[in-house]
Order: C-alpha cells, then structure tokens, then sequence
C-alpha cells in the first residue's frame, strides 16, 4: 500500500475521500418530517444540510431522489434545493425501496462509485431497502443515521441495527464532512467547511467560527459562561480550557 509520506501512514480503504464515493438522498421531503419523532425536525434539517453542502463543497457525485405519485408529492428539504436547484434532476420514484426503481438504479449505480452513502426518510423503509439491496451487489453502504429520520426511535435504531448487521457503516453528517476535509492543510476547502459549520453545527461552529492556523489561544470556563455556551460543571471555574485539536487550530489572533 502506498504511503503519501513516509513518516505517516496510510489512511484505511474504509475510509471516504471526495472522490471514492457517491450520495443519495432519498425522500428528504418536508412532509414526511412531521412523523419523524427519533429527533427535531430542525436538528434533522440541519444535518441534512451539512451533509448536502459537503458534497457540494467537495464535489462528490450526488443523486436526490424523492417519491412522485398523484397521492404524494412533496417539496424536498429547502437546504437541499439550496444547494441542488435543478428540480428537473431529481430522481422521481414510486417504490419505496428506491434500488427497484429504474432511474434511481440507474442514477447510482452510473456514477461508477463502490461506496455509496445515503440519507434521508424514512430509516426503516426508503434507507433500510435500498441499502440492503446495494450491499446484495456488491456495494459498500454507509448512513448518515443523524440525516435519517423515522416515526419511533425504535423504528430508526433497529433500522440502523439491520443495516449494520447486514454490513452497512454508521456515520454521522459531521463525521462526513471531517472525513472528507481530513487535513486542515488542504487549506482550499477550509473556508467553506468553515462556514458550514458555524451555521448548521451548532456548538462545533461556535467554536469553528475563524478558521486560521494560528496559535492556540486559551480559554477560561468564566469567558465561555458569559457567552453561554459552554455547560456549567464540564470543568471548574476559572480553570484554563485548551480546545481539543480538532478546535484548537481554530482562534482568533
């Protein structure tokens, strides 16, 4: 295996890099968000939208696909109209397990990518049949099971269970969009990733919110108290706090 420093080892072929995979949204849709109850619809929305602009951000092959019948239509997610306005591109469906319908089979599998990563709704239905029928061929599935909703916890996490046990990998939307940047070094796509996270990540993007590579600065737990962001009991008051590495690239000069 090669090695692209020989100081440094080489990255495992599980992971993903912009260029090893494609993404699937399947029925991001409004309407059926309402029945999700494993999560908010807003936390659900934000994830959706971090996963959606990762892609974009890293050009990564993306199929959005939705169910188009006379009994149901419904808009796709805005965060992901946003970032793929070309409604005409859109995959629509009658089957809930979308690897059955042609043109989402098609759609996919043409992308010439081994790995798939899918989200969207429902994680029993639309996630769980088309990701056990890609692994039955031969493809490496991963879910963004935070991008994923469903109408019970119970029915979202034995989802994920199944898919699991049948081989897919569990991942979350930050973890998509980290893996993909990996090195803060790869200083072109830094900006954007750095915006993304400070508007749909919550505390992350708090703390991510001037990417530089400057030093590390340090912080006391009253500075983040004044600001409110940070949980009363996680370390003592007055104490200097050093950010995680992950972060502590990150601050203000």
């Amino acid at each position: 295996m090669t090695k692209s420093n020989l100081n440094a080892g080489s990255p495992s072929p599980a992971m993903l890099n912009p260029t090893n995979h494609c993404l699937a949204f399947i029925d991001a849709v409004a309407l059926m968000s309402f029945s999700v109850s494993n999560t908010s619809r807003d936390e659900l929305r934000n994830k959706v939208a971090i996963v959606a602009n990762a892609a974009k951000i890293f050009n990564v092959p993306t199929v959005v696909s939705t169910v188009s019948t006379a009994a149901f239509i419904s808009p796709v997610f805005q965060e992901i109209i946003d970032v793929y306005p070309d409604l005409d591109a859109y995959v629509p469906r009658t089957s809930m397990n979308a690897w059955e319908e042609p043109g989402f089979y098609r759609a996919v599998t043409s992308k010439n990518k081994k790995k798939i990563v899918l989200a969207g709704l429902r994680t029993g239905v639309c996630i769980n049949g088309a990701t056990l029928s890609a692994i039955n061929e031969g493809y490496e599935v991963y879910i963004i099971t935070d991008a994923c909703g469903d109408v019970t916890t119970e029915a979202h996490e034995r989802a994920v269970t199944r898919m699991v046990q049948a081989g897919a990998q569990p991942i979350t939307a930050i973890q998509y969009l980290l893996e993909l940047q990996r090195d803060w070094a790869r200083t072109e796509t830094v900006p954007a990733v750095g915006e993304l996270v400070q508007r749909y990540a919550g505390i992350f993007g708090l703390v991510l919110h001037d990417i530089s590579h400057k030093p590390v600065k340090q912080i006391t737990y009253r500075s983040w108290r004044n600001i409110k962001v940070f949980p009363s009991k996680a370390v003592n008051e007055g104490s200097p706090f050093s950010l995680p590495l992950f972060t502590a690239l990150i601050c203000k000069a």
